[in-house]
């Protein structure tokens, strides 16, 4: 039993400027390179709450691949499904300036073609007992439809992130069978086609109240930084979850500990405006740690409790 993720593996390159970045000269600062990629990141927060969630992706036939692989061990993440692969792993290179945001980025895609015949392989022992499915927008069309079969047949929940919005538009009309959708603001305006940079909550929310229905989704949750998030469910419950007050460090992963948040919510009978505060409880900790994972949450912290496979 646990969540099963379906997804990418990242090795992050961060640099940090020492005082305010500079784009067109030098900057002094440090750089670190850390275990990263939206799925991998997720499993890892869903492990962090002690659900042990199970992993399946790619690591490179590498030293560093296998670095990744045991420290997902490590945190509780069943990677019985990863398998090693050459250009297992994707690439991110990012520049940040003094209040931790990102002000440049480039990206380099692993190929994850792999992933389908490891579905082929076990999809049954791997979505037969599984408690929901998280996987990337952006992953292969045949992927995502062998995601939805096995959901399908064994009555699991579905829930979408993303890791690159351009690529997941190609998959938009497979969206539709995914019981929640969660992106950003940004991600939000190339979804419905229209510019959202400037918008409060209030006026978010009534976009996305509004389109939902046309947009044939069950649920869908869109992220807008320090201003929180709003939710809307179709034909349902929507609002506005503000964010907590927090020191910051690094906003990167807080996007993808909010998703791991939403799926343990939802997953485990919550509704989506008690699962959007877990997100934001879970988001809070990427962001304010140095280490930009989130810490370890006792069990029951968030009114779920698992024994031994069973929710109690």
């Amino acid at each position: 039993m646990g969540i099963v993720v379906v997804g990418s593996v990242f090795v992050d390159i961060k640099g940090y400027p020492n005082k305010n970045y500079n784009p067109s000269g030098r900057n002094a600062g440090f750089i670190k390179q850390v275990h990263g990629g939206v799925s991998r990141n997720i499993a890892e927060d869903i492990a962090k709450v002690e659900l042990h969630p199970i992993f399946v992706g790619l690591a490179d036939d590498s030293g560093t691949g296998a670095d990744v692989v045991a420290n997902l061990e490590r945190s509780g993440v069943d990677t019985r499904f990863m398998r090693r692969t050459p250009d297992g792993m994707g690439t991110w290179m990012a520049i940040f300036d003094g209040s931790g945001d990102v002000c440049a980025q480039i990206s380099k895609r692993p190929d994850l073609s792999y992933i389908s015949n490891i579905i082929e392989e076990h999809g049954d022992e791997i979505f037969s007992g599984c408690d929901s499915i998280a996987f990337e927008m952006d992953l292969e069309k045949e992927v995502i439809s062998s995601i939805y079969k096995y959901a399908e047949i064994y009555g699991k929940k579905t829930f979408a992130a993303v890791s690159n919005m351009t690529v997941a538009m190609e998959r938009r009309d497979l969206l539709q069978y995914a019981d929640c959708f969660v992106c950003n603001q940004e991600e939000a305006g190339i979804f419905f086609a229209d510019d959202y940079s400037e918008l409060e909550p209030e006026q978010m929310l009534k976009i996305l109240t509004e389109n939902i229905e046309e947009a044939k989704l069950p649920r869908m949750v869109i992220t807008m930084g320090e201003k929180g998030s709003v939710y809307a469910e179709a034909g349902g419950e929507s609002g506005i979850c503000p964010a907590l007050k927090v020191d910051v460090t690094d906003t990167t992963g807080a996007g993808d500990a909010f998703f791991a948040g939403v799926t343990i919510g939802l997953t485990y009978g919550k509704t989506l405006r008690e699962s959007c505060r877990i997100g934001t409880r879970l988001a809070s900790a990427v962001i304010g740690t140095s280490e930009n994972v989130c810490p370890r949450f006792l069990p029951g912290e968030f009114g779920i409790n698992i024994k031994e496979g069973v929710l109690i």
